[in-house]
């Protein structure tokens, strides 16, 4: 009966093409496929009805599935277009079967079921297998990014490096903050490291307890932690917890605690008086010669 069956399906491929492809037409105006050129939606419809046969015919997955579903995960496809296409064909081939006997009793109709559920399900079962890989790849490759992203080092002069935070912080990310100083302190070999929480919009007794950890961190191996970024929303919730922030410098701003920096560092900002001057100089003597 099964091989009977698959000689139907296989034998009248054309015709079940043919309806499968008007089934998948259908409904195109209104999802993701209408912005797709019909160039590109029916060439991919034809391969992929050639790759769902192959792998009626040969019993099993093909590396010709394989390839078709990571062509389509790079390009961005969505899973839906895979399954509700081999939806369709299992819509269309169980009609098309049916229609070539004259008479469908129970146990025939519960065979053709059978069998076109066993050609479709695995396939179904390997294309979600797939784009399943897929995702947790690329959020896996996001996960790192937004790490790198959340605690990120900065050396913005010798012996000086900087740590903007923006967001909440939790456990996790108070680890990865801890891991960067360190690993940043020693890399850029940093004197002194400015912590900016201007962007944190809550600091709470977790919060600052994380960031007193790590400024005590930084201190062990030699080097000066300046909490910079202190609103007054921020100090007013800092002394109501009753959080002693004593041991290191903390300052209002960025520029205010990059100023300590420098002169942390044995080094100062200077304002010329003569600066003008000594441009007019230089132009004039250009101009003479």
């Amino acid at each position: 009966m099964n091989n009977n069956l698959k000689k139907i399906v296989v034998e009248n491929s054309d015709e079940i093409v043919k309806n499968w492809l008007e089934e998948v037409s259908k409904n195109r105006s209104n999802d993701y496929t209408s912005a797709i050129s019909d160039e590109l939606f029916q060439s991919t419809n034809r391969e992929f009805v050639n790759v769902i046969f192959t792998s009626v015919d040969q019993q099993g997955i093909t590396t010709e599935l394989d390839d078709f579903s990571e062509r389509l995960i790079n390009l961005g496809w969505p899973l839906s277009y895979l399954t509700e296409g081999l939806q369709a064909f299992r819509r269309v081939t169980i009609d098309y079967i049916l229609s070539q006997t004259e008479k469908v009793d129970s146990e025939y109709f519960a065979n053709v079921l059978v069998m076109v559920d066993k050609w479709v399900e695995p396939i179904i079962t390997q294309l979600v297998n797939e784009y399943s890989g897929s995702w947790e790849h690329t959020v896996s490759l996001q996960r790192v990014a937004l790490q790198e992203l959340s605690a990120p080092l900065i050396p913005v002069m010798e012996n000086i490096t900087i740590m903007p935070l923006i967001g909440t912080i939790d456990t996790e990310r108070a680890k990865l903050i801890m891991e960067n100083l360190l690993d940043g302190v020693i890399k850029h070999n940093a004197e002194v490291v400015l912590i900016d929480i201007t962007g944190v919009p809550i600091v709470d007794t977790m919060v600052a307890h994380h960031i007193i950890q790590a400024a005590e961190a930084v201190r062990l191996i030699g080097s000066t932690c300046i909490l910079v970024g202190i609103r007054p929303e921020i100090a007013q919730t800092i002394v109501n917890l009753g959080i002693d922030l004593g041991r290191f410098p903390t300052k209002s701003s960025l520029r205010k605690g990059f100023q300590t920096a420098l002169e942390l560092t044995n080094r100062r900002i200077v304002k010329s008086d003569d600066s003008e001057e000594s441009i007019e100089r230089l132009l004039d003597s250009l101009n003479k010669e």
